[in-house]
């Protein structure tokens, strides 16, 4: 992710995002974000790439391409920020399940939550209050969601991981340039969904 300085009203009046809104668009290579308290513009997206064995370093968080891609879309979004400085970059493993659904368990002894996606602010608050009524056995409308006790497929072995995740990074990259070439939705783009979880 990344965040401007703190813009002033009249560039907020330009672009039209209240305190509160989040925003996210309709690439395949995600982008997303939001006007945060101090009048920041955060924004984040997708586009590190996956390393060997879902191997995990500070060095992986910290990709200057990655930051530097967002930055061109967020002006590609906002032209009102062109000339805003970024104060604040920073980045993280995201944990994706193979189907992309989010889980929260709980066996009688141990209880598990996660595979966020990259939404864990908000979902991990969510899976916190469901594994409560887990815990203490109370049936409740957060127990009764799909989620819950859900199983998602295992990944496959490296190296095919490897080849997947990166060959669908790739892809998706693609993908935006091609509709954005075309104006039709992307070939790459369905031929990836069945190995990166699409539909």
């Amino acid at each position: 992710m990344i965040a401007t300085a703190p813009l002033p009203a009249a560039v907020w009046d330009r672009i039209g995002l209240e305190h509160g809104q989040t925003f996210s668009d309709y690439r395949h290579l995600l982008v997303y974000g939001q006007r945060t308290a101090d009048d920041r513009l955060a924004f984040g997206g997708r586009g590190a790439r996956y390393h060997w064995g879902s191997a995990i370093t500070p060095g992986y968080d910290r990709v200057p391409r990655v930051f530097e891609h967002l930055r061109k879309s967020l002006v590609e979004l906002f032209p009102a920020v062109t000339d805003a400085p970024v104060t604040h970059t920073w980045g993280g493993p995201l944990g994706v399940p193979r189907d992309w659904c989010a889980s929260v368990t709980w066996d009688g002894h141990v209880g598990t939550a996660g595979g966020y996606v990259g939404d864990g602010l908000s979902t991990t608050n969510l899976a916190g209050r469901t594994l409560a009524d887990l815990v203490r056995g109370v049936a409740s409308p957060l127990t009764a969601l799909p989620w819950v006790n859900h199983r998602s497929p295992d990944w496959e072995p490296e190296p095919l991981r490897f080849l997947g995740a990166n060959a669908g990074l790739v892809a998706t990259d693609l993908a935006d340039r091609e509709e954005a070439l075309t104006g039709r939705p992307s070939l790459a783009a369905r031929l990836m969904a069945p190995l990166t979880g699409g539909h």
